[in-house]
Order: structure tokens, then C-alpha cells, then sequence
């Protein structure tokens, strides 16, 4: 077999950045590839008829002819056109074209190496005029030079992450990370440098590994909350002429507590009427806190005053409002004011800040109790008085008295609410307020009254307050005792002296004090029967009592004797 040399020009140096393309050529051997420029001899088995090396293409050529890629050549070319080259595998004839004589190849197409990385081709050198091979057929690579036509990309942007306020200097905040589509094993067209575009002096980023740090001691969210931070990647290391791609990093400042509770003022007044309802909230006051949610949270308390049991404060959640409420009644007469010492504390603390403390406030309250005019107060809650029954008309019961409790002092004009016929029963002075009868009563009829008494100012008559009065109708002994029965009285005729054959009771529609004992006696106008007497049996009831064998009937007024 004869000797064979192939001689390759080929693409051997590459500019970067769209720079220019310089050719040499390369003698192939049997035995050796020898490359142009003094790189490394590389000793290749001496069986095979040639030995390719890789062939270089620059990606996105935009010249207008074809780019150049190498050349095929076999010593048993003589130059006569009796050698064709033949070109075949992967875009073989679309986008590499062969000149079957010269050996020339050319890419016709601008390629992108982000798409396809290289392209695997076979050569072979055949006799024109036979169709036999010269060389047996060979594999090659065509492979796509990178160029740094890619920029950085941030695929997760824009991002949105929180830190805390008054965070140490140098917290991490966020890793990102951008990715460059360039060969990173070619140069530095995939090789990212990080900085910081927007966000100085208060963020930081790593120029290597892109991650995001607080740059300032300190940072109060209550002086500024939210930043806009906008990372820069660019390839090429950062040098000059390299490609770049931002992202936003939108940061805001959560809350700690590291502000106490204020007052606004060291002194407050509040107006409270003296009419106010025990219970109902009488005012408002707040302590501000810059802080937010939780931080913010807090508690009034009443620490001391005069006033600490006449009202109580409370904490409305929602609103952070202290919310003052009346424990006691108010009277302006007896006191017009009272001071209270309001305490408002926040009730979650972060003793990491408790230096910045105390996280409590302490404001005087005065609160001026407003004199309202009041309707007629009585001097007792409720009255009793008596009346004898059968009294004339117009007899006095009793007064009631009721005075204007303000400082005023106005006149008070008295009368009688009718609700039912009963309250018709008494008049009423209006000047002196006493009470007196309209009718005559009769005890064992209605022995108890109750009627309500009213009073109201004559300089304000819409003023009214009302009591109750309760009458009482004493007895009077107008009443005489009635026997208690009809009594139907049966003696036998056996029946010996002194035996009780019958008790005889009598009743007295008045009362015990009037009509409690009675006397008995026989009818005087009536003969006296002597077979029969009356005992007293202590002043309720008279004991019968036979004096003497009987056997007649005996009929006397209401008593019957019958002896069986």
C-alpha cells in the first residue's frame, strides 16, 4: 500500500468576539499529526490510512460568503482532477459543501453552538475515473467555536424577600444566581462576576457566589421600610466588553420591637358629665408606637389618683385605644374633679432591645366632672305613712320632701300620679308636698294604699323624679263582736250540774287591739232560765254549763236546747 499524506487546512486560531479566522495548513502521516505553532505532537497508530483532527466552525458568522473551514487533501492528488473528495454525515451538503476536486470545506449556514455544540462528518478520497477509494472512509468532528453571545440571565427575578430591621451588618438577605447559555469550559464567556447597581450603601453582594448582605449597623424600618436592590451579572469576569443582565431584589425591613410606647403629651383633660351611666366609656386615650403588629401590642393600666375607684380602663386590641370607663356614680356637688396616673406598656418585649427602654409610658389625666341639671332628689327612697280610718276628708297622712340637688337649689312643686283609682284617693300640696285624704276609709275594707309621689323643678319641669308612698289605715273600734256561728246546742237530760255542754265564740271585724276580748252575757231582756249559766273562758268564748237535771226543750235567741 502506497504512502499516503493528507494535507488539512484548517481553522487553527479563533479571535474572540466575532474576531477574524487565521488558516494554516497541517501535514497528516501515517505515523504522526503534526500541528502548526509548536503545539504537541500526537502519535496515532500506524494501521489507518489517514488520522483527522477536530475541525473548528465560529459560531453566528454573518460574512457574506461562506466561512472557511478546512481543507482535505491526499498525496495521490497529482493536481489532474483524478482524486474526488466526498463529504458525508451530519449536515453534510446542507450546511458543509465539499469542492470534490480542491477539497475545500465550507459552512454555508451561521450556526449557533447554544443549539448544537458539533457536528460528526465522514471524509473519504475516491478515483474519479474508477469510483475506488484511495483512502478508506474517516470519521471527523466539526465542532461549533463559542463565542460570548449569550448574556447572563436571572430566571428567577424579580424577587421579593424580608430581613429584620436592626439586623447585624453583613446578614444574608438572598442568594441569586444568574445563568449564562455560553460554553463555560471556553474562556470566560460563561464566567459570572455579581455587583450591585442599585441598593448602596445600605446592600452588598458577593462578587462570586451573588449573595445579597446588609452593608449599614442598624437599619430602622420606622426611618425606611422597603428597598429596591438591582443585582448586576456579567460574564466575561466583568472585564470590559462583556455581557450583562440585571434583576430587582425588592427588600423590606420586618419589624422588632425597638420602639417604647409614647404620649403624645404629659397631660390630658377630659369632660365627663355627672349624668354619665355607671359601666359606659367616658373617653379615649392612646400611646403611639412605631412599631407594627405584636410590637405594637400593649396594655393601660390606672397606677394611682384620686380617681382609681371611680373609673377603670381597659384595652381596646384593635385600635390600641385605652378605653375609660365609670365604675362609681358622679356628683359634681360633692366632687368636680379627679386626676388619674394612665400607664401604657407594650406587652411583648425583645429584651435584644431593652436598652432602648423603658417599653412603658406614664401620662396625668384630669377629668373635670360636668354639672348637669338634675331632677329633684327626695330624702328617702320610699315613704310610709298612717291614716285612722273614718278620718274626715282632707286629713293630713304625711309629707314628702324633695330638693333640687344642684347648686341652683330651684323650687320643687309635688303631685300625685294617677295610674289607678287609687291614687285618687289623696291629694298632695304642691308647695309643701303633704299628703292628705280625698275620701273616707274604711280599715276592713282596704286596710293598705300604695301610691307614687312626683316632684319637679319650677324653673325646669321637665326634670322629674318619682318615690313611692305607702299608707297604712289604722283601726279604729267600729266593729261590735258577732257570734261566730249559729249554734244548734243538744243536752241530754242525764246531764249532771256544772257539765260544759257548749263553747260559744264571738268574732270582731276590727282589729286585736279593738275587739280582741269580749264579755258574754244572757240577754237581759229575756227570763232567765235557771237550769243554765255562762262561764268566761279567758274573753274568746263563754263555757255553757248545766246547772241542774233537765228534760224540756229549751229555745233561746239563737241558742237551741234539745235534750235526746
Amino acid at each position: 500500500l502506497p504512502a499516503v499524506l493528507v494535507e488539512l487546512f484548517c481553522l487553527c486560531f479563533v479571535q474572540r468576539c466575532y474576531g477574524a479566522a487565521h488558516h494554516g495548513s497541517i501535514k497528516v502521516t501515517r505515523n504522526q499529526t503534526k500541528h502548526v505553532e509548536g503545539e504537541t505532537e500526537v502519535h496515532h497508530r500506524p494501521k489507518r490510512g489517514w488520522v483527522w483532527n477536530q475541525f473548528f466552525v465560529l459560531e453566528e458568522h454573518m460574512g457574506p460568503d461562506p466561512q472557511y473551514v478546512g481543507k482535505l487533501h491526499s498525496n495521490s492528488d497529482k493536481g489532474d482532477g483524478s482524486v474526488k473528495y466526498i463529504l458525508t454525515g451530519e449536515g453534510a451538503g446542507t450546511i458543509f459543501i465539499i469542492d470534490d476536486t480542491t477539497g475545500d470545506i465550507h459552512s454555508t449556514k451561521s450556526l449557533d453552538r447554544e443549539q448544537k455544540t458539533h457536528y460528526v462528518l465522514h471524509a473519504q478520497a475516491i478515483d474519479r475515473r474508477t469510483n475506488k477509494p484511495l483512502e478508506p472512509e474517516s470519521e471527523f468532528i466539526i465542532k461549533v467555536q463559542d463565542i460570548n453571545d449569550n448574556a447572563p440571565k436571572f430566571t428567577d427575578g424579580p424577587y421579593i424577600v424580608t430581613v429584620p430591621e436592626m439586623s447585624e451588618m453583613g446578614t444574608s438577605v438572598l442568594q441569586v444566581t444568574a445563568t449564562d447559555a455560553d460554553d463555560p469550559t471556553y474562556g470566560n464567556s460563561a464566567r459570572v462576576v455579581y455587583s450591585i447597581l442599585q441598593g448602596q450603601p445600605y446592600f452588598s453582594v458577593d462578587p462570586k457566589t451573588g449573595v445579597i448582605r446588609t452593608a449599614l449597623h442598624n437599619m430602622d424600618r420606622e426611618a425606611r421600610e422597603h428597598y429596591s436592590v438591582v443585582i448586576q451579572a456579567k460574564d466575561m469576569a466583568g472585564q470590559v466588553g462583556g455581557l450583562s443582565g440585571s434583576t430587582t431584589v425588592n427588600i423590606t425591613l420586618t419589624d422588632v420591637n425597638d420602639n417604647p410606647p409614647r404620649f403624645p403629651q404629659k397631660h390630658y383633660q377630659l369632660y365627663v358629665p355627672e349624668s354619665a351611666q355607671v359601666g359606659s366609656a367616658v373617653g379615649k386615650i392612646k400611646a403611639n408606637d412605631a412599631d407594627t403588629g405584636s410590637n405594637a401590642d400593649m396594655k393601660y393600666t390606672i397606677i394611682n389618683g384620686d380617681g382609681s375607684g371611680v373609673f377603670s380602663i381597659s384595652t381596646d386590641k384593635e385600635t390600641r385605644e385605652g378605653i375609660l370607663s365609670l365604675k362609681k356614680p358622679l356628683n359634681y356637688e360633692k366632687k368636680k374633679s379627679y386626676t388619674l396616673n394612665i400607664e401604657g406598656a407594650n406587652t411583648h418585649l425583645d429584651f435584644r432591645f431593652s436598652h432602648l427602654g423603658p417599653f412603658k409610658d406614664v401620662t396625668m389625666l384630669k377629668i373635670i366632672v360636668g354639672d348637669v341639671d338634675e331632677p329633684p332628689l327626695f330624702t328617702m327612697p320610699s315613704y310610709v305613712m298612717e291614716v285612722y280610718e273614718n278620718a274626715k276628708i282632707g286629713t293630713a297622712v304625711g309629707t314628702v320632701t324633695a330638693q333640687d340637688p344642684d347648686i341652683a337649689n330651684s323650687l320643687v312643686r309635688y303631685f300625685v300620679v294617677h295610674n289607678t283609682e287609687e291614687d285618687r284617693y289623696f291629694t298632695i300640696d304642691a308647695s309643701t308636698g303633704t299628703i292628705k285624704t280625698a275620701k273616707i276609709f274604711d280599715r276592713e275594707e282596704t286596710p293598705w294604699y300604695n301610691i307614687t309621689v312626683a316632684a319637679s323643678e319650677i324653673d325646669n319641669p321637665g326634670l322629674v323624679s318619682h318615690v313611692p308612698v305607702g299608707i297604712r289605715i289604722l283601726d279604729v273600734n267600729d266593729n261590735p263582736p258577732e257570734l261566730a256561728r249559729e249554734y244548734e246546742i243538744v243536752v241530754c237530760e242525764n246531764a249532771k250540774p256544772g257539765q260544759v255542754i257548749q263553747t260559744i265564740s264571738a268574732t270582731d271585724k276590727d282589729n286585736s287591739a279593738n275587739g280582741a276580748r269580749f264579755h258574754f252575757s244572757l240577754d237581759e231582756g229575756l227570763s232567765m232560765n235557771p237550769n243554765f249559766t255562762l262561764r268566761n273562758n279567758e274573753g274568746k268564748s263563754k263555757l255553757l254549763i248545766c246547772k241542774k237535771r233537765v228534760s224540756v226543750l229549751l229555745s233561746e235567741r239563737a241558742f237551741l236546747f234539745r235534750c235526746l
